[in-house]
């Protein structure tokens, strides 16, 4: 860590001097590829975590075999969604980080020199559990941990029960090949945490998600809620001048149908590649991170922000 000596003026008109620190590991790499191919690997899981481990680490082989160099597993990829229920035993799922999940991504991640984000159900200490993503960066050390800070309390989504808020708040690592930002489902509809995770230097925000239908309500309601989960987050793309790229679980299980339908959207909010609705897939997109400039030059949201007025956001409401 290094620190540079500045100086500004306070409202007083004193000078004053600041140290401003910066640490060499978040600097990006001068040799790094301008395109990033991401996967996502869309998956089901099964009741059994060592199974659902050792499928992730295959597809996440398989991905890299076919050029990804980023790789995005789904929300709580080691369980099938158990926040359906309220039960104490389901506290036997959760894991020390590091732990299990992340030494054997992180061999993984080593051998085959990619980066991959894994959403894992965190026991930080007795009673007190989170929702967690981590970086795992090339060389198969834990670059980053993010504990999801939205947490739903809905019909078949109980996740209050299990997991705190986060506390470690909304950051961007600088991986090998891209400085990454994660948020975790709930989060997706939530334009502050893609906002802040943004400004932090995110060039690619992901979100390992869990979502379905939970209820019978016609295909047209379906349909719509599908559509606003999609809209939401190619809306983050377009207002931050970023990729996002959302990888979410297939297939039914108890009272929730996932909708698969992993995708990844550009800096203009256009869908490059989208997974089917009812099948695994590793979706693999190259992105052009000398994209993100070229956006926000034409689209320069970034710049006519009014910081000054936005002090109210912190309030719960302005009625």
């Amino acid at each position: 860590m290094q620190g540079t000596l500045g100086a500004y003026c306070d409202r007083g008109g004193h000078l004053r001097r600041r140290a401003a620190w910066r640490t060499e590991a978040a600097m990006p790499a001068p040799d790094r590829p301008a395109t990033a191919p991401i996967a996502l690997v869309q998956m089901s899981c099964s009741a059994d975590p060592a199974e659902n481990l050792e499928k992730a680490l295959a597809r996440v082989g398989e991905a890299a075999a076919a050029g990804a160099r980023i790789v995005c597993l789904p929300e709580l990829f080691r369980s099938r969604y158990f926040c359906q229920t309220e039960e104490n035993e389901r506290f036997a799922l959760a894991e020390p980080i590091p732990g299990p999940s992340t030494e054997a991504l992180g061999r993984l991640a080593a051998e085959r020199g990619i980066v991959i984000v894994a959403s894992l159900f965190e026991r930080r200490a007795a009673g007190l559990y989170h929702n967690t993503a981590v970086t795992l960066d090339a060389d198969g050390r834990v670059a980053g941990v993010y504990r999801k800070m939205h947490i739903p309390d809905d019909p078949l989504y109980y996740e209050k029960f299990y997991f705190t808020p986060g506390d470690l708040g909304f950051s961007a690592v600088a991986s090998r090949f891209a400085k990454i930002g994660t948020c975790v489902c709930w989060d997706q509809w939530f334009p502050e945490a893609a906002r802040l995770t943004a400004l932090a230097g995110a060039e690619v925000l992901f979100y390992p998600t869990a979502i379905g239908w939970q209820l019978d309500v016609g295909l047209e309601m379906d349909l719509a809620q599908h559509d606003a989960w999609e809209t939401m987050q190619r809306a983050h793309a377009i207002a931050n001048g970023v990729f996002v790229a959302a990888v979410n679980r297939v297939g039914r299980e108890d009272g929730i149908r996932f909708w698969g339908q992993s995708f990844v959207a550009d800096p203009f909010g256009r869908v490059l590649a989208r997974a089917k609705p009812d099948a695994e897939e590793i979706l693999i997109v190259p992105c052009d991170l000398a994209e993100i400039e070229r956006v926000r030059q034409s689209w320069p949201f970034l710049r006519d922000r009014r910081v000054d007025a936005y002090g109210d956001l912190t309030k719960r409401w302005l009625g």
